[in-house]
């Protein structure tokens, strides 16, 4: 059976996600993670979660799947999940995992896992462990008391690690009427966040920092930042940053309120790299959802410009794979790969200050590198996913591209966490491809519920 998605294992906590299940991963997980570990010693695991109410209960079915095993088990508490990615390999650690649903609400929750070198895992390994849960016989007894120590060290680690990378750049630029507003999601960023700002004497105004259990991402976060528009506005700061519920992705609104998507900081960091020698390969990587505008801005910078699948950890294995050091998602994961091996959302919104403090320009201003196309995405809930039984939805996909005559394009794409078919459209005429999409859009409902 298939239980990752593009994110690792996600469901509803306690339908999918119960305690007997999420201890059948911890086992399957950590044998065909820990294969590399020495012979006699005991694999090293460390966990961090966001938080969602049923945190501490997957955290402690998992403590419990590992420590049958014969595993070490650390918890780093409420981290983000590039903090784990960092840890795992600063620590040297045999592997880590994170329990989040990133920018879902409170009532999913997920398990992603990462290699000893901080890396997500690979479509075959996700198959490997698959192979484990549905073989695997649950023999011993879950013990779900067995919960190993938070050690808060391990955060102030990632937190340090942040503040070093970026503490004497930052410095040199920084000014009293720069003010930033930092919207935590009421997630995994709500406490490292601040203590990173603060420590590098960054000025800020922090929204959404106080977490229930519940009222993570809620009318808040990356996918929801209309509230941190209303605050940059209202309290005319330079510039807003919103997280989601894990920290691996950011979302930024500029000075006038206005989102600025993934693919216009991908723009920004990418021609800030290649100016100072620093875009390995002079490569930019994106994913399929990327918009028009950032392969045709590539193209006009020189730039070598791939597009993986949907996935922050497929841009990252083509890095890995064929070279390049710099990537992400327009949803706002950005891989500074020389710093971490996944999104990170406190680095990104970091450097992206870094480039704009030695701008000396308005964050809407330093936003005009680009030109992005019109992108319309409608979601679509289906009851299937199987669209290659229905000529009727191919036929209308045809009809739409052949009048964007080469001068757009549409996608089409089921999400990986949700039951959801995505249909993408780009063009410059906004008024058509929004009818066009609505129109695809119509009949995949009519057809695939």
């Amino acid at each position: 059976m298939k239980y990752f998605g593009t994110d690792g294992i996600r469901g509803i906590a306690d339908e999918l996600l119960t305690q007997e299940f999420v201890y059948k991963i911890a086992r399957a997980g950590a044998i065909v993670l820990t294969r590399h570990v020495e012979s006699g010693k005991k694999p090293r695991i460390i966990i961090g979660r966001d938080t969602r109410i049923s945190g501490s209960m997957i955290e402690s079915a998992m403590t419990a799947g590992f420590l049958s095993v014969g595993a070490n088990v650390e918890s780093a508490g409420v981290i983000p999940t590039p903090g784990i990615a960092y840890l795992t390999k600063a620590c040297n650690l045999d592997m880590g995992v994170v329990i989040s649903a990133s920018h879902n609400s409170y009532e999913y929750n997920g398990i992603k896992f990462f290699s000893n070198i901080g890396t997500k895992i690979s479509d075959e390994i996700e198959e490997e462990i698959e192979k484990y849960i549905g073989n695997e016989e649950l023999k011993e007894k879950i013990n779900i008391t067995e919960v190993s120590n938070i050690r808060e060290d391990l955060v102030d680690k990632y937190a340090e690690f942040i503040v070093n990378t970026f503490k004497d750049n930052i410095s040199k630029v920084n000014r009293d009427d720069f003010i930033v507003g930092i919207d935590t999601a009421n997630g995994a960023t709500y406490q490292v966040a601040e203590k990173v700002f603060k420590e590098l004497g960054i000025k800020y105004k922090i929204l959404f920092n106080k977490p229930d259990g519940i009222n993570i991402n809620k009318d808040c976060g990356s996918t929801h930042v209309e509230n941190l528009k209303k605050a940059v506005i209202e309290n005319k700061l330079s510039m807003g940053v919103a997280y989601d519920g894990d920290g691996d992705r950011c979302i930024t609104v500029d000075e006038n309120g206005n989102e600025i998507s993934g693919d216009i900081i991908l723009a920004i960091i990418s021609d800030y790299m290649k100016k100072n020698n620093k875009l390995e390969k002079n490569k930019l990587v994106a994913t399929v959802m990327s918009n028009l505008g950032l392969k045709k801005f590539a193209e006009q910078n020189q730039m070598e410009f791939v597009q993986t699948k949907v996935g922050d950890r497929y841009v990252l294995e083509e890095m890995l794979k064929n070279g390049g050091n710099f990537g992400g998602e327009q949803s706002g994961h950005i891989i500074l790969a020389d710093l971490n091996l996944t999104g990170d959302g406190i680095v990104t919104s970091l450097m992206t200050i870094k480039i704009l403090l030695e701008a000396k320009k308005k964050f809407s201003e330093l936003c005009s590198i680009i030109t992005i196309y019109p992108q319309i995405l409608v979601n679509v809930k289906v009851k299937e996913f199987d669209m290659d039984k229905y000529p009727e939805i191919a036929e209308k996909i045809q009809e739409v591209e052949k009048n964007l005559s080469g001068d757009g394009r549409v996608l089409i794409r089921k999400s990986g966490t949700e039951p959801l078919i995505r249909v993408m459209l780009e063009g410059k005429d906004e008024n058509y491809i929004k009818n066009a999409a609505n129109e695809i859009a119509e009949v995949i409902k009519e057809k695939m519920n």
